[in-house]
């Protein structure tokens, strides 16, 4: 899977890749104890003999392998699941737990009240206040400071699906909590700092009085103000104070911004976005960090083109891509600007700047579309941002020197086998074979062949060795590979379908990645006849690194019972590995130096 993951059942690990086929009866997946909030299960095993086997007295359906993936239902709460052939038996206990928080008919909960940690605000700033209760509730109020505030009685909330819902099409199945509850609210500023304590959220239910108190809420003054640097190479910025937020552009090293908020160990900075306590150092100002730009310009540095601006102090920046534009974003800054030296490159068509407001500038570079001067196609090859002292510096890949010959010589590719270690097998096959073992396979065949090419490999591990994912992405930073690679083999949630999905998919996130991405993807699928299961954007550590084209690659199901005979197949190793090169040098071909 393209996650890390850990299995509770150890596997024998070898370097080579066999179809493995087991005489005993076998499940790989689940473990013999697994807990999920999922209503039903997947259940992933093989068994060489051909005698039936029956899951809870039912018979399942195998494939020419003898791998067999059938749906189970689960019931909240402890479920004894027989997995049966002839004498053998293999018994697994799976819990159901019931992921919605903790509602109550008969009072307020902490668990549904906001805010549920210590928050900070600012003077004049509106502070919402609100829990989930049962419906019937009187003289609903919450108590905060000297002040007690009317609760509203609101619809009942839905709760969104998880972001992985999109990979088992169930995006659209809402819930909402229980319809004798609803959500009580109110919204008050405060025009005094000071700690205003905890607020006690109060009712009267059935005739008893009801409360619940909540976490301490602080008013900031106005001034001193307090101003957090960024004590990390990159703060992980955030739209919201908590990691299901969408990420925001990271804030380099060195970055200083206005703390306007807290929610518990997460900042809000003033432009808006959030970063963990522990990534910043903390120091009191007089005055808000503002900066003055008056000039700005491009100079050479080898692969790179630096564009440098100068600042009174480093502000937060934040960078937007589509395919043909970056646009760089500096904010709480203001422009005292005569004189900009904009970069004069045959691959950049037109750089211009502008206030976009009072606080906020903004510099906008256009790529070269497909030309003879440009070398092919437009691209966009990577960036990077830092802050030398006070000084942002955007530097922005150059194109590569491509032969049309030879697309591949002279490239540095990064390979990165998925997974690896003792503890970190990724997703399993029903034989049970680990996919830290297929991706290392592949991963050397794929290598063996670039390097015949005339490219420049780098392997992440060549070894069945631990790697975080931050490890990996770091390795692609510090290499600077023209191309990063990541391989994978795909898996569900336990909510999926084993038997019904299956297919090829690559992964990207930044744009500059998207038409490789994209190009991969259909000629892997249309060239090996592969079912297709999308090129998809991803958030994911491996598609992040945003100074070179990164790419994750799931190769198919590997809990997929049909698939996982092509995946372990060495004829089908061998044709993949073959079309991914030759897909990865038509690429470049198209943007070879004429």
């Amino acid at each position: 899977m393209f996650e890390r993951a850990t299995v509770a059942v150890a596997v024998a690990v070898g370097v080579s890749f066999p179809r493995a086929a087991m005489a005993e009866l076998f499940v790989s997946y689940p473990p013999r104890e697994h807990t999920t909030s999922s209503s039903q299960i997947f259940i992933i095993g093989t068994s060489e003999d051909g005698a039936p086997i029956a899951i809870d007295g039912e018979l399942v359906d195998r494939n020419a392998g003898g791998h067999f993936a059938p749906i189970i239902p689960l019931e909240l709460g402890l479920n004894t699941v027989l997995v049966q052939q002839g004498d053998r038996q293999i018994e697994l206990q799976i819990t159901r737990i019931d992921p919605r928080p903790t509602y109550s008919n008969t009072s307020f909960t902490a668990e549904t009240i906001e805010p549920n940690v210590a928050i900070e605000r600012q003077l004049g700033e509106p502070i919402c206040f609100s829990a989930i209760a049962p419906t019937g509730l009187q003289d609903a109020r919450v108590a905060i400071g000297d002040r007690s505030l009317p609760l509203t009685p609101e619809p009942t909330p839905i709760k969104l699906p998880p972001n992985l819902a999109v990979l088992t099409d169930s995006q659209e199945e809402l819930t909402a909590a229980r319809a004798s509850l609803q959500r009580w609210s109110s919204c008050a500023a405060f025009d005094r700092p000071g700690n205003l304590g905890a607020p006690e959220f109060r009712a009267t239910l059935n005739g008893r009085a009801i409360a619940q108190v909540g976490s301490s809420i602080t008013i900031a003054p106005t001034t001193p103000v307090e101003i957090a640097t960024v004590s990390v190479p990159q703060a992980i910025a955030r739209t919201g104070p908590n990691t299901n937020h969408s990420r925001l552009t990271p804030l380099p090293e060195g970055t200083r911004a206005t703390i306007t908020g807290r929610d518990g160990e997460w900042l809000r900075l003033d432009y808006g976005g959030w970063i963990k306590a522990s990534e910043a150092a903390i120091v009191t100002h007089g005055q808000p960090n503002r900066a003055v730009m008056r000039s700005a310009a491009a100079a050479d540095a080898g692969d790179w083109l630096e564009f440098r601006v100068p600042l009174q102090t480093p502000v937060p920046v934040s960078v937007d891509q589509s395919a043909t534009t970056l646009r760089m974003q500096l904010h709480q800054t203001t422009a005292e600007t005569d004189i900009i030296r904009f970069p004069e490159e045959p691959w950049v068509r037109g750089s211009q700047w502008q206030q976009l407001d009072p606080d906020r500038v903004e510099f906008r570079f256009e790529f070269s579309p497909a030309s003879t001067a440009t070398g092919g196609h437009g691209q966009q090859w990577g960036y990077r941002l830092r802050y030398d002292d006070t000084t942002l510096v955007l530097s922005i890949r150059k194109p590569p020197e491509i032969a049309p010959d030879r697309p591949l010589a002279g490239t540095t590719i990064l390979l990165d086998p998925g997974h690896g270690g003792p503890e970190d097998f990724g997703t399993r096959g029903p034989t049970g074979l680990p996919e830290k073992d297929m991706t290392m396979t592949i991963a050397q065949q794929i290598r063996d062949r670039l390097e015949a090419r005339g490219a420049r490999v780098v392997m992440t591990r060549e070894d069945d060795i631990d790697l975080w994912p931050y490890e990996r992405a770091a390795m692609i930073d510090a290499v600077d590979p023209t191309i990063a690679l990541s391989l994978h083999y795909n898996a569900l949630p336990d909510n999926g379908d084993p038997i019904g999905t299956r297919g090829i998919s690559t992964f990207w996130y930044h744009p500059q990645a998207e038409d490789l991405s994209r190009f991969l993807q259909e000629r892997l699928v249309t060239r090996l006849n592969r079912d297709n299961y999308g090129a998809i954007w991803s958030n994911f550590a491996l598609t992040r690194p945003s100074n070179t084209l990164a790419v994750l690659l799931e190769f198919g199901f590997a809990i997929n019972p049909d698939e996982y005979d092509w995946i372990v197949d060495p004829t089908a190793q061998a044709a993949l590995s073959d079309e991914l090169v030759l897909a990865l040098e038509d690429w470049l071909r198209d943007r070879a130096t004429p």
